[in-house]
């Protein structure tokens, strides 16, 4: 390294450390004196490496001459820590009871005497070593750092990825209710237009036999007005037919506009917002128990609208954050109970194995060799903080931390399984919905938040299914 620092320092043409270097135009550099010296005895003023013409000018290179300067200061100041400040002898031992450098005059020296001396290389050698092993801890920390700074990198992609997913998913939601409004806009406008039509056009056809009535009317009174101005004589003459004419229109009630004539206000306005609002439920759903994928194993998936658990197909670069498993191959629900009842079906369908249940918080991480193997259902602390039914190889097994497990007699393979919390009472049931058969029960006094819990290594997916609901209005 020094050697090419020394090559770097060096003037090209004199090959000695740069005295008052300048710059020429074509970035090369040399010594003032070797630059005036080459043109000395030439009419052409060129680069004595590259040859390109150049200026009389020649600029000053003070960044090269403050580091030729600084480099000879250290390098002069190097030789001089070398030789003994007491002796000026070349420093060629080591005392380890002083822990210094000395000279062999040093050495015999009464300061010096029945110390233990050793010569330079060896004592490096020594605490070279002594210091490699000081240094292991700290190497050790180092690699745990940048592991742990590679974990973080990883977290903050994903956590960027995760918020692109999530707004695209509130863009398609939300997009599906702005539909469903623009949709209902529409109908809504369109029945409004529909009776605006409907009682103008009756209006209309009052007005049209209105009009009609006015114009018989008006003529009759004009042709009697007239006859009323006649003489005496042609008045006689035309009475009886004028009284006839005047007696064949009678007299009928006045025309009223008709009931329920004017535009239903209350109709298409009254509770409006209610209205949409009770409508809309059909085109939304609610799920009891929402998954959470920041829980998942990393080789299972969480559906768009985090309902369903399966295998995912590619490899997934996730971040093995405090909350994820790497246990069990499960997930649990986004929203623990800690009192009241709740219950949740999930769609098993064909699958052959599955794993449910509920679980404490703290059940997640662990050594993960074997866990579908049968003898892992041996494990005790597998199950530790874990109450599940576990389908697996065609037989139904309970599982808890107080009973381990217990195998269970089930006629006909469920397709959906309900699970059931009573938190307060402590009991956790399991059924199928669709007989209404109760498959297992627990009791246990619970006193730790419990989260719902879904396992799964089949590629059939695991499905949280929604819940009818509906909406009341208290009458007081």
């Amino acid at each position: 390294m020094a050697s090419q620092l020394e090559d770097d320092l060096s003037c090209p043409v004199c090959l000695d450390f740069f005295k008052d270097p300048v710059i020429l135009s074509c970035c090369h550099s040399f010594c003032r004196v070797c630059v005036e010296k080459s043109w000395k005895e030439k009419e052409d003023k060129e680069c004595p490496l590259c040859k390109r013409r150049q200026s009389n000018n020649l600029r000053p290179n003070f960044a090269l001459k403050n580091l030729c300067e600084t480099f000879l200061q250290e390098r002069d100041q190097r030789g001089s820590e070398d030789l003994c400040s007491l002796h000026h002898e070349k420093l060629k031992l080591f005392c380890l009871d002083h822990q210094e450098l000395v000279c062999l005059v040093c050495s015999i020296s009464k300061n010096h005497a029945q110390h233990t001396i050793r010569p330079i290389n060896e004592a490096a050698e020594e605490h070279k070593k002594s210091l490699e092993e000081t240094l292991q801890p700290l190497k050790k920390k180092l690699k745990a750092l940048k592991d742990v700074k590679v974990k973080f990198d990883l977290t903050e992609a994903h956590i960027q990825a995760q918020a692109r997913h999530t707004e695209r998913q509130i863009k398609e939601q939300l997009k599906k209710l702005h539909q469903f409004l623009a949709e209902e806009e529409e109908a809504r406008l369109r029945a409004l237009r529909e009776e605006e039509e409907q009682k103008r056009q009756r209006m209309k056809e009052q007005m049209e036999a209105l009009r009609v009535q006015i114009a018989d009317l008006s003529q009759t009174v004009r042709a009697t007005e007239d006859q009323l101005m006649d003489q005496d004589v042609s008045f006689l003459r035309n009475y009886k037919t004028a009284v006839e004419r005047v007696q064949q229109r009678p007299l009928l009630e006045d025309p009223q506009l008709p009931s329920g004539a004017l535009i239903d206000q209350a109709k298409h306005l009254g509770n409006l917002g209610f209205n949409i609002w009770t409508k809309m439920k059909d085109v939304v759903s609610y799920t009891p128990v929402i998954l959470d994928p920041n829980t998942a194993y990393p080789d299972l998936i969480v559906s768009d609208d985090l309902t369903s658990l399966g295998p995912a197909e590619d490899v997934q670069q996730l971040p093995d954050n405090p909350e994820r498993f790497d246990y069990y191959y499960a997930v649990l629900g986004s929203e623990g109970f800690n009192s009241g009842t709740h219950s949740w079906d999930i769609q098993v369908g064909d699958s052959p194995r599955w794993l449910l249940g509920v679980s404490e918080e703290s059940l997640r991480k662990g050594d993960t060799s074997g866990l579908w193997a049968e003898e892992s259902m041996r494990k005790e602390d597998m199950w530790s903080g874990l109450w599940a039914v576990w389908f697996i190889c065609g037989k139904y097994i309970a599982f808890s931390p107080q009973h381990s497990r217990e195998a269970l007699s089930v006629e006909n393979q469920p397709e959906r399984i309900r699970v059931s919390l009573d938190w307060d009472r402590g009991e956790l049931s399991f059924s199928d919905p669709d007989t209404n058969t109760l498959l297992h029960s627990f009791t246990h006094t619970f006193t730790e938040r419990v989260f719902p819990f879904v396992d799964t290594l089949a590629n059939i997916p695991l499905k949280i299914l929604p819940k009818n609901f509906s909406v009341t209005v208290e009458r007081n």
